[in-house]
């Protein structure tokens, strides 16, 4: 406990800035507000930074791709505020999936192996899988697919482990924390896609 309260207090104001702004994100993400995307440029932005500092290339690349998703999710939902082009939650067939994560996994060793050469971390295949997954599920945020908070429990789990073994103590809190969210964005996302199909909005069948 000593030495976590001792990390603690030697984290920077930059990474506590970043934290607040990403657990701001995940609450509105949740909740549907599109402000969530203007709390993950700012946050994304100090990341890509502190990611690099700690030599976990794939984060900061990914923080950097996080940066453009803020405004394309921005635009996605804002669009989605006049009735006739709503984003109504969706979800994706099971194949999908199981296509999806095999495939990025494989790229992703791929990639730590390239990266081997450039840089010294141990983490390299872990950054990278958490830099390909987090991409495609950004994407499932912005166009509302529900699955999207079943990948984002296991990457948060992920994430908590590479970040602590990092360094970043107070990033690896929030990503733990990130875990509990996962659940609640689930719940009100299912919620919501149980009303509409009940009202028959929705003609896909639930799984």
């Amino acid at each position: 406990m000593e030495l976590l309260l001792s990390q603690l207090a030697a984290t920077t104001w930059l990474e506590w800035v970043a934290v607040i702004l990403a657990l701001a994100y995940v609450w509105l993400a949740a909740l549907q507000n599109s402000w969530c995307w203007l709390c993950a440029f700012i946050s994304t932005a100090i990341y890509t930074w502190l990611f690099w500092q700690v030599t976990l290339p794939f984060q900061a690349v990914l923080n950097c791709f996080y940066m453009v998703m803020a405004g394309y999710g921005y635009y996605q939902w804002r669009k989605g505020t006049n009735a006739d082009t709503e984003i109504s939650i969706s979800r994706l067939p099971l194949h999908f999936h199981l296509l999806l994560v095999p495939g990025l996994l494989g790229v992703a060793y791929w990639f730590s192996l390239v990266a081997a050469g450039q840089f010294n971390s141990d983490y390299l295949w872990l950054d990278a899988s958490i830099h390909l997954l987090s991409m495609a599920t950004t994407f499932m945020v912005a166009h509302k697919i529900l699955e999207n908070w079943f990948y984002w429990f296991f990457i948060n789990i992920a994430s908590a482990y590479l970040y602590a073994q990092s360094g970043l103590v107070l990033t690896a809190l929030l990503f733990v924390g990130y875990v509990g969210f996962s659940l609640f964005g689930y719940w009100q996302w299912r919620q919501q896609w149980n009303n509409r199909h009940a009202s028959g909005l929705d003609s896909q069948p639930a799984s």
